[in-house]
């Protein structure tokens, strides 16, 4: 009885901070989420029914440019161990946490960041824990807890469509007793809005320290706002913070799958059970060392995907369109229609785009392809779409 008691007090709170988040339960189901997962893997169409070669691909903030000559290399050259299970992988770890100025004991290698949002998942998240976040964000982590039984409260976007730190803060020290994990996709996924330095000390030393922080930081090289810093110095603190980085964005491997996460020892111990074994291409890893290593290409990248960006939403802007100020390699449109049947429209001219991120229907992601692929979209863009009177961008520089 008295169980059945505390489980009613814990789901009424539950209601209630769902509902002072304006979302109701349905949102954040398992079948809501499920669906929204069917959403995501609808950005790439049939390979049956589309010559893939062909279209562009502005959907899934892809790197346009591919693995550079040094990291081909780098792979090409491991071919010889592909018919062994522990073979060499290049020094992987001790790589990663040379960059990052951190010991091996704190890196974890992941069969892309996915694999990593799914190991927190099935560390922090058992039956009814909570996973605190923004709405919309990349929802993989939100999928992965309702799966598991686990429950998401997802703040929406302030009217700069960036993260509420000040009511993410309230509501997991709200629920402190049962929030398993806060989550910050930093840059946001799919807004491309930065979470300030401040606000990440604000929220790590405003909240209990014993509820860990999830911080993915899948796009932060293409960040170029002063106002950002990456999260790894948190972890050289003690702190109780989990970075997940990929070779997927700036790399240029996302097919590869390779990422890894940093975090304390004894968090990284805790995830390492859930780490399947051979988890990752033996192959790539050789690839992800000598990306480490190329800071050229890196800053290459950067510096075209800046240019082009900017470019293209300037324009955008110009039509009357508005743009949500972005520092990834995406950016967000409002096209004032349904987004799915927007992409369809684009499928036909040959180009992939953006899912739907409910609740911003009517909002477009585009990702930032190379040079002549974004001034096909423009065209494309022009013809499926009037001139607007000119739009006031709500989101700031």
């Amino acid at each position: 009885m008295k169980t059945d008691i505390a489980r009613r007090k814990f789901m009424g709170k539950l209601a209630a901070v769902l509902a002072y988040a304006g979302l109701g339960p349905l949102r954040l189901s398992a079948q809501a989420r499920t669906r929204q997962g069917s959403a995501a893997a609808a950005s790439t169409p049939d390979p049956k029914k589309v010559d893939y070669d062909k279209l562009i691909k502005l959907a899934n903030n892809e790197n346009p440019y591919g693995p550079p000559e040094g990291v081909m290399k780098a792979m090409n050259d491991a071919w010889k161990y592909g018919n062994r299970y522990a073979a060499p992988d290049g020094g992987l770890v001790d790589a990663v946490a040379e960059h990052h100025h951190v010991k091996p004991e704190n890196v974890l290698i992941g069969c892309g960041s996915s694999e990593i949002l799914k190991i927190v998942d099935d560390a922090f998240l058992p039956d009814h824990k909570l996973v605190v976040g923004v709405d919309p964000t990349y929802e993989t982590v939100y999928r992965f807890a309702t799966n598991s039984k686990a429950k998401a409260i997802a703040i929406p976007l302030t009217k700069t469509y960036d993260a509420n730190m000040k009511e993410i803060i309230r509501v997991t020290k709200l629920n402190a007793r049962d929030v398993g994990v806060v989550y910050i996709c930093n840059p946001n996924n799919p807004t491309g809005r930065i979470v300030p330095k401040d606000e990440i000390k604000l929220l790590l030393d405003s909240i209990p320290g014993d509820i860990p922080v999830f911080i993915d930081e899948a796009y932060h090289h293409f960040v170029d706002d002063p106002n950002y810093e990456p999260s790894v110095k948190y972890v050289i603190e003690g702190r109780k913070v989990i970075i997940a980085r990929t070779f997927s964005k700036i790399a240029a491997l996302a097919g590869m799958r390779l990422g890894y996460a940093i975090a304390p020892k004894e968090i990284i111990d805790q995830l390492r059970s859930f780490v399947m074994a051979y988890n990752t291409n033996t192959i790539v890893k050789f690839g992800g060392v000598a990306s480490l290593k190329d800071t050229a290409n890196e800053a290459k990248t950067k510096q075209l995907n800046k240019q082009i960006r900017d470019r293209v939403t300037t324009e955008l802007k110009a039509m009357g369109y508005e743009v949500i100020p972005s520092q990834a390699n995406f950016f967000m449109v409002n096209v004032k229609k349904d987004v799915t049947a927007v992409g369809e429209e684009f499928l036909k001219k040959g180009f992939i785009v953006g899912r739907k991120f409910p609740p911003m229907n009517e909002w477009l992601r585009v990702s930032v392809g190379a040079d002549e692929e974004m001034k096909g979209f423009m065209k494309a863009f022009k013809e499926l779409f009037p001139v607007q009177p000119p739009a006031q961008t709500k989101a700031g520089d």
